[in-house]
Parts: C-alpha cells; sequence; structure tokens
C-alpha cells in the first residue's frame, strides 16, 4: 500500500509498503511524481519484477558516478544546464531501480510518462541516450558487466512512437500572442521572455548567466560554455544585448549571482501555463529564439551580424532557425526597410 506524506520542506515523500519485504521509500518536489513512482512500484511489485536495492548497483549508483566521472575530466555538469535536469529527471524516476532489472517495459513507461508530461520523441529520445551515457562510462567505473540495457529498449520504444528524431519548426509567435503571454505572465518572466527575443538566448543559457558577465559600458554579455556539437566546455561567447535587454537586465534584483536565478524548467514551465492560459497552443519557449533570429534578419542584419548573436557557426546551422515573413520582401523591394523590432 503507497501513501505520501509532505514533508516540513515541502516535498512529498512516497512510501510503498508490502508485506514481508521492506518499505520503498523516495522524496520528489511534486505530488504527482511521487504518486507517479508509487504507483509504478506497486505496478512492479504486483507483476513479480524485482524493485528492491538488493543486488548490484542502482541507476542512481550510475548517475553519481558519471557526475563524479565528469567532474574528474575537468567536463563538471553545470548546475543549470540541461544535462544536469535530465540527470535529475532519471535519477528521480530509476533513481532505486538496480541496473540489472532495467527492462524495456522499464524503460518504456518512463517514457509514456514523460510523454504524459508534455515531452516530445525528440525529447525523450535525448532524455534515454543520456541515461545509456551515463550507464555506459559508470561500468567502468563501478566495474560493471550490465550490458546495454537502453540499446535493447529502442526497438520497442521506437515501434510505441515515444521516441524519434527532432523535428523542423517553422512556429513563430505573432505579436498579439506575445502581447497576450506577456500581459499573463509574472513580472520576471515578462522579463525573460523580453530579453530571450533580443538576445536569442536559450533557457539554459539564460538561467546560468551571472551578473560578473555582463559588461555595461560596452553593452555586451558573455555567455559561458555555449551550446557547440563538439566542444562542450569552454565555448565561451560574447553577446551584443541590443534592444532593450540591457534595460532589462538592469532592473533585475541583485541579490543572486545570476542574473535570473531559476531553473531552465522553471522557465518553459511558467512559458507554457502562460500559453496555456491564453489558450495559445503549440508554442515552445524555444520559440522565441527562432523568433529573435528572425526578426535581426528581418531588421537588415547580415548573416554574420545575426550569428554573433545566435552563436551559430555556419550558415546552413542558422538557416534552421530563420523563419523569415514572404511580406517582408514588399518593404526591401520598395525600399521601405522595416524598422528593427527588438
Amino acid at each position: 500500500m503507497a501513501s505520501i506524506i509532505e514533508t516540513a520542506a515541502g516535498t512529498f515523500r512516497a512510501l510503498v509498503r508490502r508485506k514481508g519485504s521492506k518499505t520503498l521509500c523516495r522524496t520528489f518536489a511534486k505530488r504527482k511524481e511521487a504518486e507517479r513512482w508509487a504507483r509504478q512500484v506497486e505496478a512492479d511489485l504486483e507483476a513479480g519484477r524485482v524493485v528492491q536495492r538488493a543486488g548490484g548497483p542502482t541507476v542512481g549508483d550510475a548517475i553519481k558516478a558519471y557526475r563524479e566521472l565528469r567532474e574528474t575530466g575537468r567536463r563538471d555538469i553545470a548546475p543549470g544546464s540541461n544535462e544536469h535536469y535530465m540527470l535529475e529527471h532519471l535519477d528521480r524516476d530509476f533513481g532505486d531501480t538496480p541496473v540489472a532489472g532495467l527492462t524495456p517495459q522499464r524503460i518504456a513507461a518512463f517514457c509514456k510518462r514523460r510523454a504524459e508530461d508534455g515531452a516530445g520523441p525528440y525529447t525523450v529520445n535525448m532524455e534515454v541516450s543520456k541515461l545509456g551515457t551515463a550507464l555506459k562510462y559508470a561500468s567502468i567505473s563501478l566495474h560493471g558487466q550490465w550490458g546495454d540495457p537502453v540499446g535493447a529498449s529502442r526497438p520497442l520504444l521506437e515501434h510505441l512512437g515515444l521516441i524519434g528524431p527532432g523535428q523542423s519548426r517553422d512556429r513563430r509567435p505573432t505579436p498579439e500572442e506575445l502581447e497576450k503571454i506577456r500581459d499573463k505572465a509574472a513580472p520576471l518572466l515578462r522579463d525573460i521572455i523580453d530579453v530571450a527575443v533580443a538576445t536569442c538566448m536559450r533557457r539554459g543559457e539564460i538561467a546560468r548567466v551571472l551578473w560578473s558577465d555582463l559588461d555595461r559600458e560596452k553593452r555586451i554579455l558573455l555567455i559561458r560554455d555555449r551550446k557547440h556539437p563538439r566542444q562542450k566546455v569552454g565555448n565561451h561567447e560574447r553577446v551584443p544585448l541590443l534592444g532593450d535587454a540591457l534595460p532589462t537586465i538592469e532592473r533585475q534584483a541583485k541579490d543572486d549571482d545570476r542574473i535570473f536565478p531559476v531553473s531552465p524548467e522553471w522557465i518553459s514551465d511558467s512559458f507554457s501555463l502562460a500559453c496555456k492560459i491564453c489558450e495559445i497552443e503549440n508554442l515552445h519557449f524555444h520559440d522565441l529564439r527562432h523568433h529573435g533570429i528572425s526578426l535581426l534578419f528581418e531588421a537588415g542584419y547580415p548573416i554574420e551580424q545575426v550569428a554573433l548573436v545566435s552563436g551559430h557557426r555556419s550558415w546552413s546551422q542558422l538557416r534552421r532557425y530563420t523563419n523569415l515573413k514572404p511580406e517582408m520582401l514588399h518593404d526591401r523591394a520598395s525600399g521601405r526597410d522595416s524598422p528593427p523590432c527588438l
């Protein structure tokens, strides 16, 4: 029988008791996560699947070992990075599961729950791949011989449509949609939206920039370890703060080292909630990056200058983020260049 207890810290502790076996317990930030975990554990117990910690390292042990390996190799996983939050998701769901008991069905159950949370096949695929990477490297550190449970699960996950490649998006918010969202958003989210459009930063970059990274005189912001297909660490870039980005940043509270002391998940969750309240469909926070890049082109900036803001290395990379409005060419042809919309 499962029970959910709210702790003094505001978290939720799930306990699953079964006669003849020890109580299984985990703590979660949200009640629904605790309830979901408890239901999965009860289903595993009912089906006779092993869920107890005895017998070899758990997935939680493997994730911890992987983090330590990254630190040893001076490739620490930044607290505010997407990788950090992916590992947290995995640890919350799989932490107590022995690696030896990690079956395709167990991984599929995780993927289904992530889909219920609104994660698309590409996002889920990234998380499953991260699980495979953590297990691969942890097996060396922990001297484990547990094969490749993630690889074994992929045919099932693909058959069920739970994982898949990324889909090219051309969704941009209309001015009316942005105004509706900003009207319903809390002041902090409103400022984050404005900075995201003006700087084309990703949610993880917004959540980790520091006050010490700001050069007020030159109106420049240093983005550390920016996303790069090969160079994972040390890829620092200086980004110009165009439009009202600097005044928006300057009015933030200065009681934290970070300019926006929130998590990437908070940003996307809050944005999704605002869209839901406004009844705006199929709009993601990352679409603001597409929108910002397109606005720069529409304002007349050449490719190399847009790339200084977006951080892209080539036109082939930049093109997939560029969703220009065909009607803008009429203004260009008639000599009426549209003013910057930043």
